[in-house]
């Protein structure tokens, strides 16, 4: 690989910080295949879908992200809730250019686990005067009742993804659509902040520059100095939005109490009120060494190697 190609696809690979680091909001929990190694971050990688399979290695370019943090917060309104384990996984394929395309896994982008919005019910819609609040209220007896969790999820495709903005601090480097899901028994299982149609868009960009390392590993995950496949490790990023605007509930209490919510919640709520933050991101990036080598099967046969590493 000529040396010129090779310091501007590290380049290219350090880029991703901001994707990966912001990586924190959707359960992160959700099932996925364990992997060996250096591999092991991976485990949702969309490996077999039809863009990564197809991308050549010298136009196309197949990209893994993986970051994964354990805490942070979003704010909505006036109401703040914390975010807990979170984990960010995609596909990228690079384009010439500079352009890129991002493509999610089957069960999304962002999984994390569910959050309690403290205070519970109480706190999102209780005292009120309104007759049928207050008769909710005063039903709130005991923890179940009032327990109220938030779950980030995304509904739809991440986009704008810009590949410079993950090196540097202060620039949007995606935009990630998601929706907030409300659960208690009095709000129903279909209370949603965000829709598929109407979502939060979140445009995160780096507060931090994370600390950088990389890794060489052979196509089965094993460490491997003269490996096929190369992993940067970006450790330790903290990531911010405040750009964001929110639309109002829909979906509470078979939508009887959107406005209830919305009321006490402060919602919608307009960009430049809202903001979240993510704490210490542990990021990977993993492609190929040399996908030009292998073209135009790079594609193909990063995702052979990623099945490799599967037990």
């Amino acid at each position: 690989m000529r040396p010129g190609s090779r310091r501007a696809r590290l380049g290219l690979l350090a880029s991703f910080t901001a994707l990966a680091a912001f990586a924190s909001v959707g359960s992160a929990t959700a099932a996925a295949t364990n992997l060996n190694g250096h591999w092991a971050p991976f485990a949702r990688c969309p490996v077999d879908a039809a863009a990564m399979l197809a991308a050549d290695g010298v136009d196309d370019t197949a990209v893994c992200v993986s970051s994964h943090s354990a805490s942070g917060s979003i704010k909505l309104g006036n109401t703040t809730v914390p975010v807990g384990v979170s984990d960010l996984q995609v596909g990228v394929i690079t384009h010439p250019g500079g352009s890129s395309t991002v493509v999610s896994p089957s069960g999304g982008a962002l999984v994390a686990d569910p959050a309690q919005i403290p205070g519970g019910l109480l706190g999102l819609m209780c005292p009120s005067d309104i007759p049928v609040v207050s008769a909710i209220c005063d039903q709130i007896t005991n923890g179940t009742l009032n327990r109220v969790t938030a779950t980030v999820e995304s509904v739809g495709n991440p986009s704008d993804f810009q590949l410079m903005a993950g090196v540097t601090t202060g620039k949007p480097i995606i935009t990630l659509p998601v929706r907030i899901h409300l659960e208690n028994p009095f709000l129903g299982d279909g209370c949603y902040i965000g829709s598929a149609s109407n979502p939060i868009l979140l445009r995160p960009q780096n507060l931090t520059r994370p600390a950088a390392g990389t890794q060489q590993f052979a196509g089965d995950g094993t460490p491997d100095p003269a490996g096929v496949m190369g992993r940067i490790s970006l450790l330790g990023a903290d990531q911010t939005d405040t750009t964001y605007a929110v639309p109002g509930a829909s979906g509470c209490g078979l939508g009887l109490l959107n406005w209830a919510v919305n009321l006490k919640t402060g919602l919608p709520s307009a960009s430049g009120t809202n903001s979240v933050v993510l704490n210490n991101a542990q990021t990977y990036v993993a492609t190929l060494n040399d996908p030009g080598s292998v073209a135009p099967d790079a594609g193909r046969l990063m995702s052979q190697y990623w099945h490799s590493a599967a037990h």
